[in-house]
């Protein structure tokens, strides 16, 4: 009983002596490491990368909405320019001169007048205009590459004038090789092969003529050549 009363008395000193120190401080929370901040970012990058590529509706709604469509056909509307023969024209070639006449009078003429003095005529016509053209155009550039010899310091400007160039001289060149066949298609109206196919011999048609003066094969004739072209090559 006295050694309870004593072990008490000691113990109430020690209390209040407890009670009287300071609060230990709390302990600093942990950092870290560099190893798990790292793998905390890439968690959150897979996060964010699952997020914006999971589609957020059902892929197969699409396909099951989906319906073939007719296969659209393509119409091609005819050109204004295709000549038709008109009958009331058909004897202009008998009351005007050459000079007067016009492709659609030509044209109307009847089938058994093809290739005669009058067509020829037209057609010498046509071609020699279109000679003089191309010699007009080629003088006009040659004059224009005389006057353009002046050095631009400007790159971007001399860039442009000399892509102008290229592009004017390969306009004269394809006009060079038209000029060749130009004197060609003079040479067959003299010796009166004009107007007739080169491989076949059969008429090329007034209608191709006009569209095409130099030409010396008949539709099926230039389809044939340029398969065979296209198949062998040159």
């Amino acid at each position: 009983m006295s050694q309870r009363k004593s072990s008490s008395k000691a113990a109430q000193p020690a209390a209040a002596a407890a009670a009287t120190e300071p609060a230990a401080p709390p302990r600093a929370a942990r950092k870290p490491s560099a190893a798990a901040t790292r793998r905390a970012q890439q968690a959150a990058m897979h996060a964010q990368t699952t997020e914006a590529v999971t589609p957020t509706h059902d892929p197969r709604a699409a396909k099951a909405s989906y319906t073939a469509q007719p296969a659209m056909t393509a119409t091609i509307a005819p050109s204004a320019s295709v000549l038709v023969k008109d009958p009331k024209r058909a004897d202009n070639w008998k009351k005007l001169p050459v000079e007067q006449l016009t492709d659609a009078d030509i044209l109307a003429m009847p089938d058994e007048e093809y290739m005669n003095d009058v067509q020829l005529a037209y057609f010498r016509r046509k071609l020699q205009q279109l000679k003089h053209d191309i010699l007009l155009n080629a003088g006009e550039t040659t004059e224009h590459l005389r006057e353009d010899t002046v050095v631009v310091p400007d790159p971007a400007d001399r860039a442009t004038i000399e892509e102008e160039h290229a592009l004017e001289l390969r306009t004269r060149d394809r006009e060079r090789k038209l000029l060749k066949k130009i004197e060609q298609a003079l040479a067959r109206i003299d010796s009166g092969e004009y107007g007739y196919c080169e491989e076949t011999g059969e008429p090329i048609g007034v209608g191709r003529l006009l569209a095409r003066p130099t030409a010396s094969l008949s539709i099926e004739a230039q389809q044939r050549r340029e398969l065979k072209q296209k198949l062998f090559g040159d």
